[in-house]
């Protein structure tokens, strides 16, 4: 094998373990709330059924309410999931609800969203 295979070979296996964890690298808790990799807050929408696999959170909802956007190579494990949005990109979910991000949180620890519209709702454990 080439030095050139070897490493890319090498280079598709770290990023396939890298991968297979797939959510703890995207996001994690703080403070009892789930926040991406950034710090930035989580939410969770009362329109999405949870364990639906589809986000009821589409269009002009979504550029308000970005998705937490899963790699194409990332992997459900445990309590994390991987659902197929309308637009065909993928979401992250936990415990079955998928998270977004809120466009008017600018700092970690932001969480204006909370309680908007009394529909969406920090995500937590």
């Amino acid at each position: 094998m080439t030095k050139t295979v070897a490493a890319a070979v090498l280079a598709m296996a770290l990023g396939a373990c890298a991968s297979m964890g797939g959510a703890p690298t995207v996001a994690k808790f703080e403070g009892g709330m789930l926040v991406n990799s950034a710090g930035m807050t989580l939410y969770t929408f009362d329109k999405d059924a949870a364990g639906s696999g589809k986000s009821a959170c589409n269009g002009p909802c979504a550029a308000n309410w970005p998705p937490l956007h899963a790699a194409a190579t990332d992997q459900a494990s445990g309590d994390w999931t991987v659902l197929a949005r309308d637009d065909g990109s993928r979401q992250w979910a936990y415990k079955g609800k998928p998270l977004y991000l809120w466009v008017k949180d600018h700092m970690p620890g932001d969480k204006t969203g909370d309680s908007f519209n009394k529909v969406w709702h920090v995500a937590t454990k």
